[in-house]
């Protein structure tokens, strides 16, 4: 990294040559290409003997055509390239798979919770560390590392499909109504089955553990070495592009991977019995995306291994660069001592940024930001599926194409805005309070997504009049011998839905053209409801959910995709907002502080608390023979919606609240500022 060194002159001030017009004078940069040894002098490199300006390739092998690639552009769009495979993999296939890993491993969704958040427990982890020592050292070869870890994070986490064995989902649910004795067989309780999927939940936390080593160098160190290879008013351009495509990612993994659980989780669906996406026991192949994942994130080893430490031209950038480092002694301190370059400057580099006020309150606000956004993103195609009664797929899909690209839309038009107006610090946080203002009155958009539930018999009602709520068995079906293990909802003529066939009391079907299963002779539901003098229903009920009467899926979808826009737009600047306000050779340890309390304050509690919150909302819980809880079947849509409204709306005022401390807390630096009094006193203060 380009680092800026001071020296004292006489008896006076500091002399801080990066912040003065550069001379030919001060030394040039190694002569590795005798075309653009000239192009630019350095400041820094002959005060800094780790100064490292060479060419891309791999030792004495540099061919003339890689160079077309050692500029900010190149390294731009491999950067990009890893930030989007990350994103596919740990924001897209990681979040779209949840909900099938949940019935495959019969795991809750507070277990797939702590597996969501152990991404950022390794991460929160590590960042520290990585970003302090990766300072000073080989930045690319750092994101070389980074893929080699994403990549065998991938790996790590679809091995589960593979030695579970095939998937089994039973015989048929169409269980009709039939004597108690003609299944008592299947009733029995088998202990050996009772936790075996339960295991694996090591192996999905293993996976995420190694994703969020791959991760902590790319946001950490990657964005460092942005920042210091592009002029001031171009970096908020530059990370705003890395950022929006590391959200195509989740984009691209919603798309690609809902398209994936259109295909069976064994490829080959069993001859046997045929299930189709409609029907409840559907899985998909959510291990496939991963494993594409793991090959092509590995090929980024190569080109990452080929860059420089410094790439050319990044002394001349650094000596032209005006400090915004918030006034309160920190810079001088940093320079003077040449805090980082050991690790025993560790502990003094951590206090120097706990210290600064403004810094802490982006980071808290971030943090807030963090916690809605991840909980959010885990669990939204859930939210969408139940709360509007579509499939897992599509529910995902359509997440996925509303979601992600209002956030790339949001990171792209405020870098553009930061950039084009050349925002100073204080500008650039006045313009974080208006648009996670806008953020929070766009957050009633759930009271738009506030669904009743649809009428289910021995759930929401009564089986028209008998048994009692909160208990599918009724004196209609009590002598059916009916499973609870086998969830295969029909809809029955009186618009009301039933746990399967035989607690509707069906005792025969047919199965028309569509394939689709007509269910007759049914004890348990009522007469139909009639529309306009309609005839009476040719059926007492079919397969499948009924379907919802609620219409606000447009509207939901419409207001939701501008509250993300505002949300995110406040996401690049925050980043340069804290490349600012801290000392130049703390950087990159700044945002690994940052991406600590953003995992221990946002992105590890969020999905719990998100995952608690919409289990406290279930109503109908999977409960096998053994009395084992798994995944829930059905929520109360109404508590969900205030819940997650409520969840949203204090995340976002805590928000606003620190960054307005953030602007009341920064001094700017006065231009040519000698040793104040000030100054010592922290030096002093720190070192004694």
């Amino acid at each position: 990294m380009a680092t800026v060194s001071g020296a004292m002159s006489g008896g006076g001030g500091i002399e801080n040559a990066a912040f003065e017009t550069p001379s030919p004078s001060l030394g040039r940069q190694r002569p590795w290409n005798s075309a653009s040894s000239s192009a630019s002098s350095s400041a820094c490199a002959p005060s800094d003997p780790d100064f490292e300006e060479g060419p891309c390739g791999w030792g004495g092998c540099t061919p003339e055509a890689l160079q077309l690639c050692n500029n900010p552009e190149g390294y731009l769009a491999v950067y990009s390239l890893l930030a989007t495979f990350q994103g596919i993999v740990v924001n897209g296939l990681v979040n779209i798979s949840i909900s099938t890993i949940e019935k495959r491993y019969e795991l809750n969704s507070s277990l797939t919770g702590l597996i969501s958040a152990s991404y950022d427990i390794s991460f929160c982890m590590l960042s520290l560390f990585i970003s302090f020592f990766g300072e000073r050292g080989h930045k690319p070869r750092w994101l070389a590392f980074s893929a080699f870890m994403l990549g065998l994070g991938s790996l790590i986490f679809c091995l589960p499909h593979f030695s579970v064995g095939k998937y089994h989902y039973g015989a048929k649910p169409e269980d009709t109504c039939q004597a108690p004795e003609t299944v008592s067989a299947n009733m029995t309780c088998n202990a050996s089955l009772k936790s075996s999927h339960h295991k694996y939940m090591y192996v999905f936390i293993l996976g995420q553990l190694l994703l969020g080593i791959g991760g902590t160098p790319l946001y950490t160190l990657g964005t460092a070495f942005i920042d210091d290879s592009v002029p001031k008013h171009k970096s908020s351009l530059y990370i705003g592009i890395a950022y929006a495509m590391s959200l195509l990612g989740p984009a691209i993994g919603y798309v690609v991977g809902g398209q994936l659980l259109n295909v069976y989780i064994d490829i080959q669906i069993p001859e046997s019995t045929k299930v189709d996406h409609d029907d409840p026991r559907w899985l998909g192949a959510w291990w496939i995306g991963f494993l594409a994942c793991f090959f092509a994130i590995w090929l980024l080893i190569i080109p990452f291994s080929m860059f420089p430490k410094h790439l050319p031209g990044t002394a001349k950038i650094q000596a032209e660069k005006v400090s915004e480092t918030h006034d309160d002694g920190s810079e001088a301190l940093v320079r003077i001592k040449n805090i980082g370059k050991n690790f025993k400057d560790f502990p003094i580099s951590l206090l120097i940024l706990l210290r600064n006020p403004v810094l802490m309150c982006l980071i808290i606000a971030s943090s807030s930001e963090a916690l809605v956004t991840t909980g959010f993103a885990t669990f939204l195609p859930k939210f969408i599926e139940n709360q509007f009664g579509k499939t897992s797929s599509f529910s995902a899909t359509l997440g996925g194409l509303v979601l992600v690209p209002a956030a790339v839309l949001g990171q792209v038009i405020s870098g553009i805005l930061v950039s084009k107006c050349k925002m100073d610090l204080k500008s650039i946080i006045k313009f974080m309070i208006s648009t996670c203002s806008v953020a929070l009155l766009l957050n009633t958009v759930f009271l738009f997504a506030k669904c009743r539930n649809e009428p289910f018999a021995g759930v929401s009602e009564t089986y028209n009049g008998t048994g009692t709520l909160r208990n599918l068995t009724a004196p209609c079906n009590a002598n059916c011998g009916c499973l609870r293990s086998m969830y295969y909802p029909v809809c029955g003529r009186d618009r009301v839905q039933y746990f399967s066939p035989c607690f509707a009391g069906c005792k025969s079907y047919l199965v028309d053209s569509n394939m689709t299963k007509i269910y007759h002779n049914c004890s348990c539901i009522g007469k139909p409801i009639r529309e306009n003098g309609s005839e009476d229903f040719l059926f007492e009920a079919i397969s499948g959910k009924c379907p919802t009467q609620c219409r606000f899926l447009p509207l939901f979808l419409t207001i939701f995709f501008f509250a993300v826009v505002f949300t995110f737009m406040a996401v690049t600047p925050t980043t340069v907002a804290i490349l600012r306000c801290v000392p130049h050779k703390q950087r990159s340890f700044a945002l690994g502080v940052q991406l600590v309390f953003l995992r221990l304050l946002g992105t590890i509690p969020g999905p719990i608390l998100f995952g608690v919150s919409i289990d406290s909302s279930c109503t109908l819980w999977d409960i096998d023979e053994c009395e084992t809880k798994g995944a829930c079947w059905v929520y109360d849509n109404e508590r969900v919606v205030y819940l997650l409204m409520g969840m949203s709306a204090a995340c976002k005022i805590i928000t606003i609240v620190f960054v307005v401390l953030a602007v009341y807390f920064y001094k700017p630096p006065p231009l040519n500022k000698a040793l104040s009094p000030k100054d010592a006193e922290m030096v002093s203060a720190v070192h004694t």
